[in-house]
């Protein structure tokens, strides 16, 4: 037994990046490790050789972000939680921290290894993060290894070049929605940071030390690119939710309409490929065609938003009904 968190995780992976904001933010007691060619057998103790991995005070483990974020909740309660005491705020900050977790992330993918600069400084510099005092020769032979193997799985994730008008527009509106609210308001759901803040954060902490999409940033939301910053360590902010019956702020109305037209579209074509026995799926979003391989994982986070949706309290669900429905949210939720 200890007193603290050990986190397992790399500054190239969004949601070790997420978790470490959210471990700074609650104040919780950690310790960070970057996963290393010689690091501890740490993936024998979870189901997914995924990162982060923690190893709780008690000393049990546990990855996948999402489910670690309300593990955390239940862990400590009222000790600076992300999730927002009003139930309604609490569901659209839920969607969009897995809008962020699931389509978020094809961003983070395609700008990393579509063109061949960024191939080359990432695969450098994250074998450099498991190999540094291995010599340059060492870790530049791994680069070449990982920056094959990563370009080699584009086409299974869906970061292609086909693909790539739609994941690249959709990331614009997105950061254009946050670059509008960042500089009038601290968070999306008050002054204080929620998980879905936390959820774009871990994914656009990658595209900021990105070559190309870090040019983007810089030049087009430069606020944003900071916000990213700021998020990265918010042990010091001390804030309120929003009072939930005053109107949502316009960055939240529009990331619900951009899940509604992108990511809701994705996450049913996915599960009726998934329902059919098909490998692959396709559909179109923002007049751009989209295809990809089926990932069952993506048809569990549909079943759970719906699961989530339908939970809601009769009161929520008169309040909240409204909002979905203007964003075209609702008819999906309801299956």
């Amino acid at each position: 037994m200890t007193d603290r968190y050990d986190i397992y995780g790399g500054l190239g992976s969004p949601y070790s990046m997420k978790m470490r904001a959210v471990m700074r933010y609650r104040r919780l007691p950690h310790v960070w490790f970057q996963m290393r060619k010689d690091s501890p057998p740490i993936f024998s103790h979870v189901k997914a050789p995924v990162i982060p991995v923690f190893r709780f005070p008690d000393g049990t483990w546990m990855n996948d972000s999402t489910p670690l974020i309300f593990e955390l909740e239940k862990r400590h309660p009222g000790q600076r939680s992300i999730v927002p005491d009003d139930e309604a705020q609490a569901f659209l900050a839920y969607l969009l921290e897995d809008f962020a977790d699931e389509w978020g992330t094809k961003a983070m993918f395609l700008y990393r290894w579509l063109r061949e600069r960024d191939q080359v400084q990432l695969s450098d510099w994250l074998s450099f993060d498991r190999l540094s005092g291995s010599g340059k020769d060492a870790i530049l032979d791994a680069a070449r290894v990982f920056r094959e193997r990563q370009v080699g799985r584009m086409a299974l994730v869906g970061c292609t070049q086909a693909n790539a008008p739609l994941i690249e527009t959709s990331t614009k509106q997105l950061l254009g929605l946050l670059e509008a609210h960042v500089t009038g308001e601290p968070y999306l759901f008050g002054t204080r940071p929620s998980l879905a803040d936390f959820g774009w954060m871990g994914q656009l902490s990658q595209l900021a030390v990105d070559p190309t999409p870090a040019e983007m940033m810089r030049a087009e939301f430069p606020f944003t690119f900071r916000w990213l910053m700021n998020l990265d360590d918010a042990s010091g902010i001390d804030g309120d939710w929003r009072d939930p019956f005053t109107p949502l702020p316009p960055a939240v109305k529009g990331c619900l309409k951009l899940a509604s037209d992108v990511y809701f579209p994705f996450l049913l074509a996915n599960a009726a490929a998934a329902q059919a026995g098909k490998q692959t799926f396709e559909f179109s979003a923002l007049g751009m065609p989209y295809s990809q391989g089926v990932f069952k994982y993506q048809v569990k986070c549909l079943s759970e938003l719906r699961a989530a949706y339908a939970k809601l309290s009769a009161n929520t669900k008169l309040r909240l009904d409204p909002v979905l429905e203007e964003a075209h949210c609702l008819a999906p939720l309801r299956g």
